[in-house]
């Protein structure tokens, strides 16, 4: 858990705060490339998944969502031993990879969490839920290690596509289903490993909600750092 990731969380939590930190970025347009990608990503996952919100899809776009965060940081680590000696360009490379492991562990919790109500729910079969989240990441993982690769603003730009369309799942599941959510008690161990406190189903995709805006609008905001 990092500190300031759950200062920002609990700041959400105010209506007017959240407001102006959506519109900080939701107007942001993207380039070609990485717009060509997140229509592949999001349009597989429709297919597969339906275009409504759902306790399966949430499962499979949290295994994905890891990807991103995992290729940047074991890119940032490898351009990291040949540049030792420029202390600014280490910097900015410690700064990407310790966004990368903060945002990945955030996801993890997710991916975790959201496992164990599928298994409540009775939702677990190997190819739905196991073997095409699998391809979906490991075409992910070579899409987002090229780009940052070789143009670093696209694979950005491309988590900022892929985050918001994960933001925009969980708010409209939460308005359709949020009463329902409020009564349902969520109880996991990886929750609290975690430190993260939510009562019921509500509090619990609230958070993760905002999560995502947090990694969508960070996105964006690591575009303005300088490339090392």
């Amino acid at each position: 858990m990092d500190k300031r990731h759950e200062e920002l969380v609990e700041k959400l939590k105010d209506s007017e705060f959240k407001k102006g930190y959506e519109n900080a970025c939701g107007e942001y347009k993207v380039g070609i490339i990485p717009n060509i990608f997140g229509w592949i990503l999001v349009f597989a996952g429709n297919t597969v998944y339906g275009k409504k919100p759902s306790y399966e899809k949430f499962k499979a776009v949290e295994v994905i969502a890891r990807i991103p965060y995992q290729s940047w940081e074991w890119i940032s680590y490898m351009f990291l031993t040949a540049m030792y000696g420029n202390e600014q360009k280490a910097i900015n490379l410690t700064h990407t990879s310790r966004f990368g492991r903060v945002a990945q562990d955030n996801e993890t919790m997710h991916v975790v969490v959201m496992t164990q109500i599928c298994k409540r729910e009775g939702l677990g079969g190997p190819f739905r839920h196991y073997l095409i989240p699998l391809l979906f990441s490991f075409f992910y993982y070579i899409v987002s290690a090229v780009l940052y690769t070789v143009h670093r603003k696209s694979a950005l730009e491309l988590n900022y596509l892929f985050e918001s369309h994960a933001y925009e799942q969980y708010s409209e599941f939460i308005e359709e289903c949020g009463d329902e959510l409020k009564k349902r008690h969520i109880e996991s161990e990886f929750l609290k490993f975690y430190g993260r406190e939510c009562k019921n189903e509500y509090e619990l995709f609230c958070s993760i909600r905002d999560d995502e805006l947090i990694h969508r609008n960070e996105s964006i905001r690591r575009i303005s750092v300088p490339r090392a």
